[in-house]
C-alpha cells in the first residue's frame, strides 16, 4: 500500500534525516526528500497521532477502513454539486493540474499501521489547502506547514517553515510574518483534530458547513489586510 518499507538502524536514520534536510533546504521542490525527512524525524509525532486516532470514533473508522486519497477512490468528487467540499477539492486539483497519485510512498516506518498514518498525513494535505483557502505558492505552503506543525508536531513542518521563509524576498517575508504566520498559529490551534476526520465521508456536504463544523478559520485575503 505505501510501497516497499526500508528498515534503518539509528545511525542510518540519522544520516537519511541529515541528507534529506540539507537537500530539501537546497531545493524545497524535492517532495521525495521532504517526505524522507518527515518520516525519519517524525516517528514520535506519528505515534502520538496514531493514539489520538484510536481514541476518536471517526479516527478509528479511518484506521479500520484505511481510505486512500488516490484517483481510484476520490474521482467521484468531480461529479458533486458546486457548493460541496468534494467539488471544491476537485476544482482545486483540476485548476492546478495536480493528481492525487503523485505523492511519494512512505518507506521508513516500522509497522503497517504507522505507515498508514504517515501516508494519511501526506495525502490529506490538499484537503487542508481547500479547507483553509491557502494558495500553493511558497508562502501558502509555508503557512500550511505552520498549521500542520500545530496539528501533528512534526519536526519536518517546522524545518520547512524555516527553509521556506529563508527563500522569501523582503516583501514576501514581511507578508508572511505579518499576515500568514499569525493567522496560521491561530487557525492550527482553533480547529478540530484534523487527522481524526474521515474527509471522504464529507465530500457531499456544504463546504462552508464542514468548515464551521471543524472550526476552520480560512486565511484572510492579504490584499484586504490593514496596513
Amino acid at each position: 500500500m505505501q510501497g516497499a518499507r526500508v528498515s534503518l538502524k539509528g545511525w542510518q536514520q540519522a544520516m537519511v534525516a541529515v541528507g534529506s534536510a540539507l537537500g530539501a533546504l537546497m531545493d524545497p521542490r524535492r517532495a521525495d526528500l521532504i517526505a524522507a525527512l518527515g518520516e525519519t524525524t517524525g516517528k514520535p509525532a506519528f505515534y502520538r497521532v496514531l493514539e489520538r486516532m484510536k481514541n476518536s470514533p471517526e479516527g478509528r473508522e479511518v484506521l479500520l477502513a484505511r481510505p486512500r486519497v488516490i484517483s481510484a477512490e476520490v474521482s467521484h468528487a468531480w461529479d458533486l454539486p458546486e457548493n460541496t467540499f468534494g467539488s471544491a477539492y476537485a476544482k482545486f486539483m483540476g485548476s492546478r493540474n495536480f493528481s492525487p497519485d503523485d505523492r511519494p510512498p512512505v518507506r521508513f516506518m516500522e509497522t503497517e499501521e504507522l505507515a498508514y498514518v504517515a501516508t494519511r498525513a501526506r495525502e490529506v494535505h490538499d484537503f487542508w489547502h481547500v479547507l483553509f483557502g491557502l494558495p500553493t505558492n511558497l508562502i501558502g505552503e509555508s503557512a500550511l506547514k505552520v498549521v500542520e506543525f500545530e496539528q501533528m508536531l512534526l519536526p519536518m513542518c517546522g524545518l520547512s517553515v524555516v527553509g521556506g521563509s529563508a527563500r522569501f524576498n523582503e516583501k514576501q517575508r514581511n507578508l508572511f510574518f505579518q499576515h500568514y504566520f499569525p493567522w496560521a498559529l491561530l487557525a492550527g490551534l482553533k480547529c478540530t483534530d484534523l487527522m481524526c476526520v474521515y474527509y471522504e465521508k464529507h465530500f457531499h456536504e456544504d463546504l462552508e458547513q464542514v468548515r464551521k463544523n471543524w472550526g476552520i478559520i480560512t486565511c484572510p485575503d492579504p490584499k484586504k489586510r490593514n496596513l
